[in-house]
């Protein structure tokens, strides 16, 4: 059988993910210092679970209504009100973060469409794209990876239909300030373009509170999610609010597509939302000043607001071969390529327990000294 000229077009314009590659690397590894996962590294809370199984015990494990069961959507729809007063946000729950977003772009994107993100950018976003046919249109943020909105303002072309980032982000962990978020509505208010704030890491923010693009116009959309919040990552539990208009064709793709999110999973939501994460938080906090101060005297670094990443600069500027080296020294890392068109940085994730981090300090201390 001829499966190369089966395959279709839009599968051939998907690359394989480099981050799953490391992934599979370090299960190959004899106690490996796994920094390259953005997984987190605590598990997801008793009361949590116990939600789920009673959930599963009780029967709760059909289809729901696709827009997600009435008790949680109404959660999260009076949570949205709260945060955006005088806004006429609708709410979908999704399955995942990843399964918003990429409905985002099916209900969006046409064959030719342009859609901008910033680089360095997180990995699904030009997969997305490109599996609608759109073409990618890049923003570069170096070297403080901070958004100029003027800069987004000179890539909008009459193609173009969104504007998807992260915040904070996934690779740096750097986060919108009011000004650029502010400035980012205004300049995509004015040529009809929608923007698409992903916030999976909303709850892991270290600098006061997080400020999203929504505050200052309805014509973001939000993606947020449970997954890293609650350790709940292979859960798939997500949710969208934005224009009604746009959360309706969200919906009728979902219905085709992934059906509903899990349903014993969405009542597990509902515990979730009652259950305190701020120690996590703290926690998380204390990991980034621990890695930024064991590594800031020995590489460029920008000190991140949030998320759980680092994206240092590699000495002599060649990550995949920094990255390589690392991996010989069973230190795992992923090279910037993968969330770049540059490969100058290199991303660390510091979701890890504490001795795991003070081993990887020590190996990046010794290639820094290295490559000097």
């Amino acid at each position: 059988m001829d499966y190369e000229r089966l395959l279709a077009e839009r599968s051939r314009r998907v690359e394989a993910s480099g981050i799953r590659s490391i992934f599979e690397l370090a299960k190959s590894l004899a106690d490996p210092i796994d920094l390259s996962i953005g997984q987190p590294d605590f598990d997801v809370p008793e009361p949590i679970k116990t939600a789920a199984q009673d959930a599963i015990a009780a029967g709760r494990n059909g289809y729901t209504l696709t827009q997600g069961i009435p008790e949680l959507r109404d959660r999260l729809l009076a949570q949205v009100r709260r945060r955006f007063p005088g806004q006429q946000r609708e709410v979908l729950v999704t399955s995942g973060t990843s399964g918003g977003l990429f409905l985002a772009m099916l209900a969006l994107v046409d064959p030719g469409d342009e859609v901008i993100t910033t680089d360095p950018y997180f990995v699904a976003y030009p997969n997305h794209v490109a599996l609608t046919g759109g073409r990618l249109v890049l923003v570069d943020t170096y070297p403080d990876f901070r958004l100029d909105p003027e800069k987004v303002a000179a890539a909008i072309t009459a193609r173009t239909k969104a504007v998807v980032l992260s915040t904070p982000a996934n690779p740096t962990g750097v986060a919108l300030d009011a000004e650029a978020a502010r400035g980012l509505v205004e300049v995509t208010q004015r040529r009809g373009v929608i923007v698409i704030s992903d916030e999976i890491y909303r709850d892991f923010f270290y600098e006061g509170k997080a400020v999203s693009p929504a505050q200052y116009g309805d014509n973001v959309l939000v993606i947020e999610g449970f997954g890293k919040t609650y350790g709940m990552t292979g859960w798939r539990l997500g949710w969208a609010h934005g224009p009604a208009r746009l959360i309706q064709e969200m919906a009728k793709l979902q219905q085709f597509t992934y059906v509903c999110a899990p349903s014993m999973v969405q009542w597990a939501g509902l515990t979730a939302l009652d259950t305190d994460m701020s120690a996590i938080r703290e926690a998380y906090r204390r990991k980034r000043d621990l890695m930024v101060e064991g590594l800031r005297d020995c590489y460029e670094l920008v000190v991140p607001h949030g998320a759980f990443y680092l994206f240092p600069k590699v000495p002599g500027g060649d990550a995949t071969a920094f990255v390589t080296e690392a991996i010989r020294q069973k230190l795992l890392l992923i090279p910037g390529k993968v969330f770049s068109r540059r490969d100058t940085h290199f991303r660390l994730s510091y979701a890890a327990p504490d001795e795991v981090l003070l081993r990887g300090i020590e190996v990046l201390r010794r290639l820094a000294d290295r490559g000097r």
